[in-house]
């Protein structure tokens, strides 16, 4: 299949799982052709049978904001026609699913269908889609996709809720992990030992928005440190870094904690890490924790959206109500204990294989793909 793939090429959850099903759709044959306005940040700069078009959005006087999707859509319109694109596959609802349509509306015109499979992954449905601003088109957007997935089933009855789409079925396919890339066994101790001097490593990646509570994972950390040595490694950046470095100040902790801005590539990190610290106020699904269970790394999160549906409570993990420091805390140094993390510790990566490898979750895609291209 020729496959067109569409993503903010920023740092984020729908960013990585969009890029790293393209490479894996590749691996496996496909020809992926990547379609945004800036290169994703995952991706190599080169690999067979993966190409990236960038879109170019003109800068008149009379724009104040430059419109991007219907410079998208165009961009669309272009690669599906010299490339002969089976179908579109859009990350995000908006605009990415609004600029499908009006591509495949344009093709349309010319005698060419071209199904468009829309994922849904979190905020475009909790936040930006339910703005009044955006509501109506959101709803418009996903119900003229040929095929709907959610990567969670808390995101697809959250969808059903707010937009009452209930004629178009929604498929709940999860964000997945490559186990070959997330091994603990893989890496050695050097980056473990580099980063906590033989003291164990709480860790916490994200791009550090305000519903990532990262001055909650400082707090959770101090109330550890307070009990036993141990160091905090943040990954990431955003508008809260600020934040977070004043409260390990203000709290005493900040020689303890490790800022390592934004670094692509993560896998190495976890497996450096005893405990990753997830105390999100919302998260669809939390591909960060599946990276971290993955890499054997129990993980400590609120339980909030559909993080449940990743981290097994008492298993592969806790999880504690929202805002719950003491208790995130509290479970924190219930893991480092070892014989308790060795147990945790393998569950987590015997789970995440089990249930999120990426050969089975590319292969669910693979199959709606063949099916959406059967009912254009």
């Amino acid at each position: 299949m020729k496959i067109g793939i569409t993503c903010y090429p920023t740092y984020g959850g729908s960013g990585a799982v969009a890029t790293e099903l393209g490479i894996a759709l590749a691996a496996r044959g496909h020809e992926v052709h990547f379609i945004s306005y800036e290169h994703p940040f995952r991706l190599p700069h080169f690999l067979p049978r993966v190409y990236f078009h960038e879109v170019s959005i003109g800068n008149y006087p009379l724009f104040e904001y430059p419109p991007y999707d219907l410079a998208l859509a165009v961009r669309m319109h272009d690669v599906a026609l010299a490339h002969e694109l089976d179908l579109l596959h859009v990350h995000y609802a908006i605009p990415h699913a609004t600029s499908a349509w009006i591509a495949k509306e344009m093709l349309r015109e010319q005698g060419r269908a071209l199904p468009v499979v829309t994922t849904l992954h979190g905020t475009d449905i909790t936040i930006v889609g339910q703005d009044h601003s955006y509501q109506a088109i959101t709803k418009f957007s996903i119900e003229r996709s040929d095929r709907i997935t959610a990567v969670s089933q808390w995101l697809k009855d959250e969808t059903t809720r707010a937009f009452g789409c209930s004629d178009c079925p929604i498929e709940v396919i999860p964000n997945f992990v490559d186990p070959t890339v997330f091994d603990r066994a893989r890496y050695g101790d050097a980056l473990r030992q580099e980063l906590g001097g033989g003291r164990p490593v709480l860790m916490h990646i994200s791009n550090f928005r305000p519903v990532k509570r990262v001055v909650d994972v400082i707090r959770v950390f101090a109330r550890v440190r307070a009990q036993q040595p141990c160091v905090l490694v943040m990954v990431g950046d955003g508008p809260d870094r600020h934040a977070a470095e004043e409260e390990a100040r203000r709290l005493g902790v900040a020689a303890e904690v490790r800022f390592l801005g934004k670094i692509d590539t993560v896998a190495p990190l976890f497996a450096a890490a005893d405990v990753y610290v997830f105390p999100s106020e919302s998260e669809s699904f939390g591909l960060s924790a599946l990276e971290a269970l993955a890499s054997g790394v129990p993980v400590v999160a609120a339980r909030v959206g559909g993080v449940p549906e990743v981290v097994r409570d008492g298993v592969t993990g806790a999880l504690l109500p929202l805002g719950d420091v003491e208790g995130m805390a509290e479970a924190v140094r219930g893991f480092l204990d070892p014989s308790r993390w060795r147990e945790a510790s393998a569950a987590a990566a015997a789970d995440a294989r089990a249930r999120f490898a990426t050969g089975d979750v590319v292969a669910q895609y693979e199959r709606l793909y063949a099916d959406a291209m059967d009912g254009r």
